[in-house]
C-alpha cells in the first residue's frame, strides 16, 4: 500500500485589515488567544485605539491565524523624539505558533511604520516573547510590569 505524499503546510500570507468584517476576525482571534487562553479582562483587551489602528490578518489556506496592530503615539516615549508607533495586539492562533506567523506579523507591521515616517516602535512584551522580539531588534527597558494580570517589559525599536 502506497504512503500518501506529504504534503507542506499552505503558505502564509499577511493582509491589512479592509473591512469591517475583517476587523471582527481580528477581534476574534484576540479574544481567543487574549481573553480565553491567557484570561486578560475583555474591557481592557479591546479600547478606542482599535478604531483609528492600522491591523493586519495572517492568514494560511484562506483562514484567518494571526493578527496584530500599529497605532500611531501622539508624542514619543520619555526620552526619545520624533514620530512613534506602538504595536500591539500580535495574536496567534495556538496551532499556528512556531511557524514564523509572529515574525512576518511583525514584519508589516514595522514596514507600515517606516511608511508613515516613524523613527521608532515600541511596544509591551509578555515575558515569554522577550526573546522573539530581541530577535527582532528590540530592546526592553525599565522595570516589569503587570498588563491584564500578565508580567510586560516595555521595549523600542528605531526605524
Amino acid at each position: 500500500m502506497a504512503t500518501p505524499p506529504e504534503t507542506s503546510p499552505a503558505p502564509v500570507t499577511i493582509a491589512q485589515v479592509k473591512d469591517e468584517a475583517e476587523l471582527m476576525q481580528a477581534l476574534a482571534i484576540r479574544e481567543v488567544v487574549f481573553i480565553e487562553e491567557q484570561h486578560v479582562p475583555e474591557g481592557i483587551e479591546r479600547d478606542a485605539e482599535d478604531a483609528n489602528a492600522f491591523h493586519v490578518l495572517a492568514y494560511q489556506g484562506g483562514h484567518a491565524i494571526g493578527t496584530g496592530r500599529l497605532v500611531m503615539m501622539s508624542e514619543p516615549p520619555p526620552g526619545q523624539q520624533g514620530k512613534w508607533g506602538q504595536i500591539g495586539r500580535m495574536a496567534v492562533l495556538q496551532s499556528h505558533r512556531k511557524a514564523r506567523v509572529g515574525s512576518k506579523l511583525l514584519i508589516m507591521l514595522e514596514n507600515e511604520a517606516r511608511n508613515r515616517g516613524v523613527g521608532g516602535v515600541m511596544l509591551h512584551a509578555q515575558l515569554y516573547a522577550l526573546e522573539f522580539y530581541k530577535r527582532h531588534g528590540y530592546e526592553a527597558l525599565g522595570p516589569v510590569f503587570q498588563e491584564g494580570g500578565i508580567d510586560h517589559l516595555e521595549m523600542h525599536k528605531r526605524l
